[in-house]
């Protein structure tokens, strides 16, 4: 999941068109097999999300991010790492809920769904060591019915006794040009996926950070349909990734630039209240001293969480800073 940003308005370099994401980096999701699915969706059942019920603890907590890219041979090519990331490194890092892209919008994959056994081995060690997994995936929106169906297929995947613990909505592709109709069919599929799954369901959205379309660049998606949604989340991740923006804009700063990206979502939302897990900027792109501020900005604006963008490319030291200073 990732937020491809445009050059910041003004700055040296600006061009109005999108710097390209390194292929590795790029969104999407994960998950089982079409005909696994199929196999089992009889005897399916919503996850309801860890702590006696509370489907919002699984976003509590440092989180840790992988992508079909890192993990996924037919989507990831050459450049895909050898092996599934080491949860029990994550567990002994501090990682609570492991971010696990479930679904990718690929003819490299049956149905778009990444395939049980590439999953469930992961869902297995991640809950043997205490870590909660959320499911994501980023819909394109060009077939609506088929991002419905690999949402609720992470919503309520079930193989050899294994379950996400949540599902997440990356929402950020701006494949359908019309934003009009872009933004009428991420209303539809918000509504949809909240009526499939109940009013009992967490269900959390991976959103774009309204500094980025505000302030720095109005044309990544004019008029995102903040009070259209807002009835359909419960937990909200905005991409408040300060290492996209310029040193020039003042963004750069992870206190000034989550502070602003979580009251501003907040205000949209008209939800003061709301809760938030602010994923901050590229792993390899950061300080440590920017990771440390970020720990104290998340308590600041009562965040329930927070996570860095992606766990491949995270430093080790990076973790320690890290490591019991998010919020719980």
């Amino acid at each position: 999941m990732v937020e491809r940003a445009d050059a910041d308005t003004g700055g040296p370099g600006d061009t109005g068109r999108l710097r390209p994401a390194p292929r590795r980096r790029r969104r999407w999701g994960v998950l089982l097999a079409a005909a696994a699915l199929a196999a089992t969706v009889a005897a399916v059942a919503l996850v309801r999300g860890c702590g006696g019920g509370d489907g919002v603890g699984a976003y509590r907590g440092l989180g840790a991010w992988v992508d079909v890219f890192d993990y996924v041979p037919a989507v990831g090519g050459a450049g895909v790492p050898v092996g599934p990331p080491d949860v029990d490194a994550m567990a002994a890092q501090g990682v609570r809920t492991l971010y696990l892209q479930a679904a990718f919008d690929s003819a490299d994959l049956p149905g778009g769904l990444v395939p049980s056994d590439l999953v469930v081995p992961m869902l297995r060690r991640a809950h043997d060591r205490g870590l909660r997994v959320v499911g994501w995936y980023a819909p394109p929106l060009r077939q609506p019915g088929e991002d419905l169906r690999r949402l609720l297929a992470i919503a309520r995947f079930h193989a050899d006794g294994e379950r996400f613990d949540g599902v997440a909505v990356d929402i950020e592709d701006r494949a359908v040009g019309d934003v009009t109709e872009r933004n009428a069919r991420v209303v539809d599929l918000s509504r949809r996926l909240r009526e499939s799954l109940g009013r009992d369901a967490t269900i959390g959205a991976i959103v774009p950070s309204p500094v980025l379309l505000e302030q720095v660049n109005a044309r990544f998606w004019p008029s995102f349909p903040w009070a259209a949604i807002q009835p359909f989340y419960d937990v909200w991740l905005p991409m408040a990734y300060w290492t996209d923006r310029l040193r020039s804009s003042g963004f750069r700063d992870p206190r000034r630039y989550v502070e602003q990206t979580v009251a501003r979502t907040r205000e949209l939302l008209g939800r003061p209240e709301a809760r938030m897990h602010p994923i901050g900027g590229i792993g390899d792109q950061l300080t440590e001293a920017e990771l440390a501020e970020f720990t104290l900005v998340l308590g600041d604006v009562r965040a329930i969480g927070g996570s860095i963008y992606d766990y491949r490319t995270m430093p080790t030291g990076g973790w320690g800073v890290l490591r019991g200073r998010v919020p719980r």
